[in-house]
């Protein structure tokens, strides 16, 4: 027999396409249109209601970008069509992107509730199932003109204006070019039949398509195609459409093999709290989206759809209380699932330590105060890259499964399991999984399913994935049409099997059948996005700055609450942290966004910034009392300059001074007897003396600080990533304009093509930290500002903080996995050293680092530890870190990894003094080095309670007593939400006045403290 597969495969698309599709709404009658164009911000609902609209037809054109604008449409049904289920089919414009990555609407009644939201892929109003002959309706559909980024016609990833913030939003009437065109208007009936015939051709024909040429069932499939379309008539699909099905009937019956993976399907919609649209987009994509999945649920009780950020909910419940009202409702009913455990899907890089346990604390606690529900699992598809601390902070909320999905993006190797235990710096394990098919946005296409039963590394011992399906990053949401497929899909023959259930359900059934999962061990490093640890550096410098004046605020109300009566700020602190998480989501916090957001979350941090030293400022006057004396106040977790840890000190004078330059060969010279840095008349470190040790650091005519500009043009995402080819262009900023000697030490300052930078470098006495305060005017486009520091070290390894601890990563790039690692992050410090004698780089706002080495031809070896101070991205945002920036690194010799974690917090923590005449004892203390207060806060249920978070920040075992400034009654370990740990017993004092506790850690165990006072506030 001759072929004629291809034949029948081209006439497969065209007569779907053209003919089957079309038909499902062939019998339309217009309907009548009116606009009404809200000036600036979005408006109330009632406030829409009673506007003045104007009649428009088709073809109108609508929408300067940013504004918004509100459909009246209205019509009658006619009575021939009573008994069919009738609909409003509304193009608003729609371009080829999925949803929420165009125009969009929401449809309300004329009472103002939410019917469902329009999108390009789901165009469709309910009006009458089964319709009413004759009846007359009116719809408000509040449309958004946001534009696409960039702008159709612009290339890909290009530099664009569409990310800005229009000026008119703060008033007046929109301003620019109609973006889009109204292009259909109907009442129509909606065929059944059709609609299942299309979907019958829609799901065999992909499954055609991913079956081998030589399978049998390809060509029954291909035969069955054949046949059904000779029984449709494309001239009365309508009338031929069950005909069709009937011919398909057996071929949709043939079961799957009784060896077939199992695919559990679980309905989502990725919803980017910020990312080509502003925050306030983004709350209306909630509930657009979530208009959408409560409506589908009415129509399908099979439907389980699970939603992760408790922050898109709480924004539901607050501004659009009706759509909340159907999520409760859904989630009674077992089919609206609270998922992820997290206030929104946060950076897992750059987030510090406390503010991914308030992310779980937040979301958890949100879950079960709104919906009873304690959720299981973490769920983070989409993010770049995962630290290694993260399942022992899983485990304390409470977590037993973790899903993501982002490392099958990396560019170098492929990740090796998609079930497998995920072991973190303590030892905690987590049962993981990676979706096969390599998306969070499935539309459960034949092609998807495919993809992942080829590329699920687990055969043989497991046979089990998950697979998260609906339109996603710009919200959506599932729709009918994936409903049907999943339907089919069920027990098809050539396919996967296909079940939708909770991911609670996939996890359990995972878990029991591959309990021995293989183990990685460590950070899940993405391979790729890595130019994320330094674009928007306002954008990291607001959320460092807010997250260590969050530890302050609640350290220090906590303190003069108990020792002076203070009222404790509990509402003010609640909402402060949901503001910072929020900006931690994973395209704002690593810079990813339009410059909308960016400007926007600059205006946060200064006022969260602001709000946050008056809740500082006022509790340490309360502390301090009145008088005429200097106290000063140490936040951080460890003594110095006379003021124990977490307390406060009167002080006349600095005990710790800067030390003056002297002249030195042309340059100049700072030596407080313990370091001696020389800074020649170019303004760059020369030598590095470690005094005691008699070491220099620096390798033979080797400098250090030296600024290092780089071309930094990666082959697609701009503000994502940093291509490896960038070390191969690089100039070396060694000119100077003027380096002289300054109160405070040695000022330098250089020029370079449109930028301008001035450092001061000084050193205090008794101090091995070299501070480097940096200003930059920065007007460089596509570049990479680096630090480079060579050190005269044989480092096989460096040492990074994470959070609640510190990784090492390989120098060398022995292995592809190795050299993949160019760019790696840490936090507050990164340390590098042999076995007797180290060095530290500690920074106050930079997270992106690279380490290289090199053996000299004097047979030492060579480390280079650099800093990324800056980068230049032109999309998303076109602005990106343009003009003036502060931010400061220090350089510190003889450093081990306790004088890292020290001087970290010291850099990022520093003194503050306020007008009094009383010193103050910490709360806490320990007597352990390695054992580190991360917080000292009240409890959140308002009890009195004091809670105390520590940690172990060496990576070995640890001794400590922890004394408190007060008696008390019991100490409890709680979980992060600050409940008993399972089988935990409280803690009794062994005599009334007791203080002390003696606590035992193993290497970087994170124990939370619940500690009953006597003396309470």
């Amino acid at each position: 027999m001759h072929s004629n597969r291809r034949l029948t495969e081209q006439r497969l698309d065209r007569v779907l396409g053209q003919r089957i599709r079309p038909a499902v709404h062939a019998r339309a009658t217009p309907l009548q249109v009116e606009i009404w164009n809200a000036p600036g911000e979005p408006v109330p609902v009632p406030d829409a209601l009673t506007a003045p609209y104007r009649p428009v037809t088709v073809g109108h054109r609508w929408g300067p970008a940013w504004s918004t604008s509100w459909f009246r449409v209205s019509g009658r049904i006619p009575p021939e069509w009573a008994g069919r289920r009738v609909e409003a089919v509304l193009d608003l414009g729609f371009d080829v992107t999925g949803p929420g990555f165009s125009t969009e609407g929401l449809v309300h009644r004329q009472d103002g509730t939410v019917v469902k939201a329009l999108n390009p892929r789901n165009a469709w109003i309910p009006v009458g199932d089964p319709a009413t002959g004759g009846e007359e309706f009116t719809y408000y559909v509040e449309a958004a003109a946001n534009p696409t980024v960039p702008l159709p016609g612009e290339p890909h990833h290009a530099p664009t204006r569409a990310g800005d913030r229009p000026p008119w939003l703060t008033g007046g009437d929109a301003t620019g070019d109609p973006l889009y065109r109204l292009r259909r208007a109907d009442l129509a009936v909606f065929d059944r039949e059709v609609w299942e015939l299309a979907q019958d051709l829609d799901v065999l024909g992909q499954l055609m398509h991913e079956l081998p040429e030589g399978s049998e069932r390809r060509w029954q499939i291909l035969h069955a195609v054949e046949r059904a379309l000779d029984a449709v008539d494309v001239r009365d699909v309508a009338g031929t459409a069950t005909a069709a099905r009937d011919v398909l009937r057996p071929a949709l019956a043939a079961p799957a093999a009784g060896s077939a993976h199992r695919v559990s399907a679980i309905g989502h919609a990725h919803i980017d709290t910020a990312w080509l649209w502003p925050l306030r987009e983004s709350v209306r994509k909630v509930t657009r989206t979530i208009a959408n999945v409560t409506h589908l649920m009415d129509d399908h009780p099979e439907f389980r759809f699970a939603m992760s950020q408790a922050q898109q909910l709480a924004w539901l419940k607050d501004r659009r209380p009706d759509v909340y009202a159907r999520v409760r409702r859904k989630a009674q009913a077992g089919q609206f699932l609270p998922v992820g455990s997290l206030w929104v899907e946060p950076d897992t890089n750059i987030t510090g330590g406390e503010a991914f346990a308030r992310q779980l604390i937040h979301g958890k606690r949100f879950y079960a105060e709104e919906f009873g529900v304690e959720t299981e699992e973490m769920w983070l598809p989409d993010t770049f890259g995962y630290n290694a601390a993260m399942p022992q902070l899983m485990k304390l909320a409470g977590v037993r499964w973790f899903l993501t999905q982002k490392i099958s993006w990396n560019t170098t190797n492929k990740f090796p399991h998609h079930t497998f235990w995920w072991e973190g710096i303590d030892g905690t394990r987590i049962f993981t999984h990676f979706p096969p098919s390599d998306t969070y946005n499935s539309e459960l296409t034949g092609a998807e399913l495919a993809h992942g039963v080829r590329n699920f590394q687990d055969k043989g011992p497991a046979n089990h994935s998950l697979l998260p399906f609906g339109y996603g990053d710009g919200g959506g949401g599932p729709t009918r049409e994936m409903l049907a497929r999943a339907e089919r899909l069920a027990d098809l023959e050539g396919s996967p099997r296909v079940v939708i259930e909770r991911p609670a359900d996939f996890f359990a059934r995972a878990h029991a059948e591959y309990p021995d999962a293989p183990v990685w061990l460590g950070e899940l490093y993405l391979e790729f996005h890595r130019g994320t640890l330094t674009s928007q550096l306002r954008t990291k410098q607001g959320n460092r700055r807010s997250e260590h004046l969050l530890r302050e605020a609640e350290l220090w109300s906590a303190t003069a609450a108990v020792r002076t009566g203070f009222p404790y700020p509990y509402d003010a602190l609640d909402r402060l942290w949901k503001t910072v998480l929020l900006h931690q989501f994973h395209d704002i916090l690593p810079g990813s966004s339009i410059s909308w957001v960016h400007r926007q979350a600059e205006e946060t941090y200064a006022a969260v910034r602001t709000e946050l030293d008056g809740l500082v400022d006022a509790a340490q006057r309360a502390l301090a009392g009145p008088g005429p004396g200097t106290v000063v106040f140490n936040g951080a977790p460890f003594a110095r300059g006379g003021v124990d840890a977490l307390g406060a000190e009167l002080r006349t004078g600095d005990p710790a001074p800067t030390v003056t330059p002297a002249p030195y060969e042309g340059g100049h010279v700072l030596d407080n007897g313990l370091v001696r840095f020389v800074i020649d008349d170019r303004g760059l470190v020369v030598s590095a003396v470690d005094l005691a040790a008699g070491r220099e650091a620096l390798p033979p005519g080797a400098v250090a600080n030296l600024l290092q500009l780089h071309q930094d043009f990666p082959n697609e995402y701009d503000a994502w990533d940093i291509d490896a080819f960038y070390r191969n262009t690089v100039r070396d900023l060694t000119d100077v304009e003027e380096v002289t000697a300054v109160d405070g030490g040695v000022e330098v300052r250089r020029g370079f093509g449109g930028s301008r930078i001035r450092q001061l470098l000084s050193l205090r006495e008794g101090s091995r930290r070299l501070d480097i305060d940096t200003d930059i005017d920065w007007h460089e486009r596509e570049s990479l500002l680096k630090a480079a520091f060579p050190l005269d070290i044989r480092a096989d390894h460096s040492t990074a903080e994470i959070p609640f601890g510190h990784v090492r990563r390989p120098t060398h790039t022995n292995t592809s996995w190795d050299a993949a690692k160019f760019e790696i992050c840490a936090h507050r410090y990164l340390h590098v050293g042999e076995r007797c004698w180290g060095a530290a780089l500690v920074n106050d706002s930079t997270y992106g680092h690279d380490v290289t080495r090199d053996v000299r031809e004097d047979g030492g070896t060579t480390t280079t530890v650099r800093l990324s101070l800056l980068r230049a991205p032109r999309f998303p945002d076109p602005d990106a870190d343009q003009g003036g920036h502060r931010l400061r690194y220090g350089f510190v010799l003889g450093a081990d990894i306790a004088d890292a974690v020290r001087e970290g917090y010291a850099f990022n923590l520093p003194e503050r003094s306020v007008p009094g005449a009383t010193g103050v004892g910490p709360l806490v203390t320990t007597d352990d080095e390695a054992v580190v207060v991360e917080t000292v806060k009240l409890a959140d249920d308002r009890s009195g309670d004091l809670v105390v978070r520590l940690y172990e920040a060496h990576g070995g075992r640890a001794r400590t007593t922890l004394n408190t400034a007060v008696p008390w009654d019991t100490v409890t370990e709680t979980d992060l939400l600050e409940r008993p740990l399972d089988g935990a017993v409280p803690a009794r004092p062994s005599t009334p006045r007791s203080t002390s506790l003696h606590l035992t850690l193993r290497p970087f165990e994170i124990r939370t403290l619940r500690i009953g006072l006597r003396a309470r506030p």
